[in-house]
């Protein structure tokens, strides 16, 4: 067996399979980053880079306990990442020297990919880079504040605004040229959403463009056979997967095996399906210090993903969606046909509502510049919201 790439190098950090598990919020929490370094770690090989679920810089800066939650770790979890979303300079390198200061994560992901609207009709999220000065003071400022403490900073973006105001390749180039040592590319617009097909030749584009430093891929990684593809496609130095994974935890074992050359893959039963649920539930309520209906409650949202293409029928599908211990999940569970074997192509796929293509909402005369003035510059403070997605 041979490797399919050599392994990623981000600053100082060596990542031996070069795979990175998108920051998604409310899932990427610790409990589920722990499945999917257990199933990459199940195969043998090393695993790859699980980054925890996006903080915003000004909650960081306040020491919102949540914010705080985000950023702290288990004691197995190495490296340990962290993705920052922030639209003030200032304080988003207040919140990456908080995290390297403190040794709260090895690796920070600056977020400049989030398409909600309530983000970018503020100017945050994919609409930012469009203000190329605001982008550069950003990146600027975080790689300054993390790099005394041998903290990589990296970007993570989308192609631009809509086909009409695409900014990735200039980002890409002013990211390299201010430190970071990565870059990654959703490759859809911010008008895309999450809908359509993700412009592969786009990430090909921006690594043309990138030399000095990794070119992460992301967009439409449903299986690992998507992930070789995309990097023998685009020369991708790795991949960044983010809904493909949802309700799959063992992808993270797929991909390991495929980019190290062996064609081992998990194809659980309903049994295994079942097993990997509760476990999530265990850890659920251990992330929230033992609270076990806060606990199980946030699995909920999970179970239509680890159920996609099961045949264990609506009735059963809606009562494990509103259970509310483990007691109850476990009957839930048990009461299934856990003798079904794995379905096949209706298990694999596309996961998760992809929506369809929209209007991006943003500030008015927005677009009209790329230069930020006074009253926009004031607007952006509010966009520093909780939320996530890129």
């Amino acid at each position: 067996m041979s490797a399919v790439l050599p392994p990623l190098q981000i600053g100082p950090l060596t990542v031996a399979t070069p795979v990175v598990l998108a920051p998604m919020a409310g899932v990427t929490n610790r409990a589920f980053r722990t499945l999917c370094r257990e199933a990459g770690r199940s195969t043998g090989f090393d695993p790859g880079l699980y980054v925890a679920e996006m903080v915003t810089s000004r909650a960081l800066v306040e020491r919102n306990p949540e914010a705080l939650r985000i950023v702290t770790f288990g004691a197995d979890e190495t490296p340990r990442s962290a993705q920052v979303y922030g639209v003030d300079p200032a304080t988003v390198g207040a919140a990456v020297r908080i995290i390297a200061s403190e040794d709260r994560a090895d690796h920070v992901d600056l977020n400049f990919g989030c398409p909600v609207p309530k983000v970018t009709r503020k100017g945050g999220g994919a609409a930012l880079p469009w203000k190329k000065q605001l982008f550069t003071d950003i990146v600027c400022a975080a790689v300054t504040a993390a790099e005394p403490y041998g903290v990589p900073v990296t970007v993570k973006m989308r192609k631009g605004i809509d086909d009409d105001h695409l900014t990735y390749l200039e980002a890409g180039r002013t990211a390299e040229s201010l430190g970071a040592a990565a870059v990654a590319l959703h490759a859809r617009t911010a008008a895309q959403h999450y809908s359509g097909t993700a412009d592969w030749t786009a990430i090909a584009r921006l690594k043309e463009e990138v030399r000095t430093v990794p070119v992460l891929g992301n967009g439409d990684v449903w299986a690992a056979e998507d992930a070789v593809r995309m990097v023998r496609e685009t020369g991708a130095d790795g991949v960044v997967v983010g809904r493909g994974c949802q309700g799959r935890p063992w992808l993270f074992a797929d991909l390991a095996a495929a980019f190290n050359g062996s064609d081992a893959r998990v194809r659980p039963g309903l049994r295994e399906v079942a097993d990997a649920i509760y476990r999530h539930g265990e850890l659920m309520i251990e992330y929230y210090d033992g609270d076990e209906f806060k606990g199980v409650r946030d699995l909920r949202k999970h179970m239509a993903w680890y159920l996609k293409g099961y045949a264990v029928g609506g009735d059963a599908r809606r009562a494990l969606a509103m259970v509310s211990s483990l007691a109850e999940l476990r009957e839930h569970l048990d009461a299934l046909d856990l003798t079904l074997g794995y379905p096949g192509d209706d298990a694999e796929g596309p996961r998760g509502r992809a929506g369809s293509a929209k209007t991006p909402h943003l500030p008015y005369g927005w677009l009209d510049s790329r230069d930020l003035d006074a009253e926009f510059e004031a607007k952006l403070r509010e966009a520093e919201l909780s939320v996530s997605g890129g």
